[in-house]
């Protein structure tokens, strides 16, 4: 058994076509289909069910599956602290986050990250914490920044650092308002005014939707579904408001924000790590660098507390 082969197997897997795997892998079909027959007689087992144009895992490949991820993951990590060898003039930190963390605490944290370590290779993973535990549990990730108010991080070899607490606040824009002049604000006289709705796939949909449904409110929909740079393009221009948390209103030029109040509606940021494997020094250094940021942002906004 050799690194290639299961990289070609964990590619198979993924786009479910021994032919398209090739594709991505700069390598011929023939070829492809060697090393998984080499790696299927190595192993005793056949790891894909081969039908006409469906490509399916067995249970043995099912097995598989996660350990040869592990595995690749391991690869990158031996990697990674070979090059540390040479200090942080090299390597590779893989850092996952929220979209809403990533207009705001991560783009400070890689402005500054990139300065100080300009050889040091950035990969950035923007999706929703449960997606991003699962890409920090299969090694995916070095690290990841969770919400850990809708996603406790309870698994016993990750390790989760809280980080800090914000308030949800709603943004409205200053050219365009739809809002009187108040600082604050609650939910029933919020429900009627245009709002604008974030993906269904995003932690923070799912809290308002809650929070409304508690209340026994319906929200005024005017645009449903958007992504987070879009609704914050949307909110500037007057299109409607949108209820974020508190780190973005921070970062977002053209809008201001006013307090929710009755209820009053928070999230809670950690940032984990797998206890099994060690940090390299870029993903110590880049560690480092979140708290400090997280740090220095919660002296900037008095919507954002520090538990660290």
């Amino acid at each position: 058994m050799n690194l290639e082969q299961l990289r070609g197997f964990i590619t198979i897997a993924e786009v479910g076509h021994f032919t398209h795997a090739a594709e991505i892998l700069h390598l011929s079909q023939p070829s492809l289909s060697r090393q998984i027959s080499t790696l299927e007689q190595e192993l005793g087992s056949e790891l894909f069910h081969r039908a006409r144009g469906n490509i399916s895992l067995t249970s043995a490949g099912q097995a598989l599956l996660p350990r040869a991820r592990r595995m690749l993951a391991d690869e990158e990590t031996i990697r990674s602290e070979m090059a540390d060898l040479a200090g942080l003039r090299r390597g590779r930190v893989r850092l996952g986050a929220p979209p809403t963390l990533c207009v705001s605490l991560v783009a400070e944290v890689l402005d500054i990250f990139r300065d100080k370590y300009p050889g040091v290779q950035l990969q950035i993973s923007e999706g929703g914490s449960h997606r991003l535990l699962e890409q920090l549990g299969g090694g995916e990730l070095d690290l990841a920044l969770i919400v850990t108010s809708e996603h406790a991080v309870n698994e016993t070899h990750l390790q989760n650092l809280p980080l800090f607490e914000e308030e949800l606040v709603v943004i409205d824009s200053l050219d365009h308002p739809h809002l009187p002049k108040a600082t604050e604000l609650d939910l029933r006289s919020l429900a009627p005014i245009d709002q604008l709705a974030f993906s269904h796939s995003y932690d923070l949909r799912a809290s308002i939707s809650q929070a409304y449904k508690t209340a026994g409110l319906s929200p005024n929909i005017v645009v449903e579904g958007g992504e987070m740079d879009a609704v914050l393009r949307f909110v500037h221009r007057g299109l409607g408001v949108a209820v974020v948390p508190a780190t973005v209103a921070l970062e977002t030029p053209g809008v201001r924000a006013i307090a929710l109040r009755d209820p009053q509606l928070s999230r809670t940021i950690g940032l984990a790590h797998r206890r099994d494997v060690s940090l390299t020094r870029a993903a110590l250094a880049m560690h480092a660098l979140v708290e400090g940021t997280a740090k220095t942002l919660t002296t900037r906004h008095e919507q954002i507390t520090e538990l660290l």
